[in-house]
């Protein structure tokens, strides 16, 4: 039993270094992006363009790059929803739990799931080179949903599995259809949806290197899909890499941007997703 108390007490200390050392890199992480990058921000940056010499240090702002993502990752979420809601439905509902298919999708999507976002960008390039289609908005918004849905599939598919089998049953045996019966696991599985739009938002407005081949990069706001589209990502690559202490500031202040915008992502997803939770059947 003493020995027992004290494997407790070493593991009780291990977990409580490592969640330090986490939070340390956290608390890190954010408070130098702080105190570098909020000096330089101020309301002309994130609410003008980029005028002439902007990345040598002259005037003008980052409200494209701000747009541009704001764009891609809100039309990527969108999309990857109405493309990964009724897969989660078709494996959960449709196949039986212990079905090949469904066991090779859920493998097929763990593969994805892990495949680097460059990989994403370079298939996604080769595509519209093969297509004749040029950098653009559409590009971007096209490489992130596929970023994105592996994350939104497991992520629900996690929580569909874990709907009892009887509040099926129970449909079925009302008459419920298969259609009638996927209405009662949405509601079961609408704080993960929820979950998910968050984990995948958070992955797809920070990556750079996808919309590095597929968006492009303009100093102006697209007005159609076949424009290319700046991003915060690639405006911090950008002004980190300039010899000008001026401009890698800048790019402090639009890395703290962009930290801003996914914190508010997240409140808002951690607000809906306590709403669901709160109203689910069971």
């Amino acid at each position: 039993m003493k020995l027992k108390f004290i494997e407790e007490k070493i593991f009780n200390v291990l977990m409580i270094v490592a969640t330090l050392i986490v939070f340390g890199f956290f608390a890190s992480i954010v408070w130098t992006i702080v105190k570098t990058g909020l000096p330089s921000l101020s309301w002309e940056m994130i609410s003008q363009l980029p005028g002439g010499g902007f990345y040598l240090g002259k005037e003008g702002g980052i409200l494209n790059a701000i747009m541009g993502s704001l764009m891609i990752v809100l039309a990527s979420a969108l999309l990857g929803l109405l493309i990964s809601i009724p897969i989660v439905f078709y494996i959960n509902v449709y196949l039986k739990k212990k079905s090949k298919l469904a066991y090779f999708t859920r493998l097929s999507f763990d593969v994805l799931f892990g495949i680097p976002s460059i990989v994403y960008g370079a298939f996604a390039f080769t595509i519209m080179i093969a297509l004749g289609l040029k950098t653009s908005l559409l590009g971007g918004i096209i490489v992130i949903t596929l970023l994105i849905i592996p994350i939104f599939v497991r992520s629900m598919d996690e929580v569909a599995k874990s709907v009892p089998s009887d509040l099926l049953d129970a449909a079925y045996s009302l008459g419920a259809t298969k259609l009638e019966a996927c209405k009662v696991v949405l509601r079961q599985i609408a704080p993960g949806i929820a979950t998910a739009t968050l984990l995948s938002v958070g992955k797809a407005i920070g990556d750079a290197a996808a919309v590095m081949f597929t968006a492009g990069f303009t100093d102006n706001i697209p007005t159609s899909l076949d424009q290319p589209a700046a991003t915060l990502p690639l405006s911090v690559f950008f002004q980190l890499s300039s010899p000008i202490p001026e401009v890698r500031e800048r790019a402090y202040a639009a890395a703290l941007v962009l930290t801003l915008i996914v914190l508010v992502l997240s409140i808002v997803g951690r607000i809906i997703t306590n709403r669901f939770s709160k109203n689910k059947l069971i």
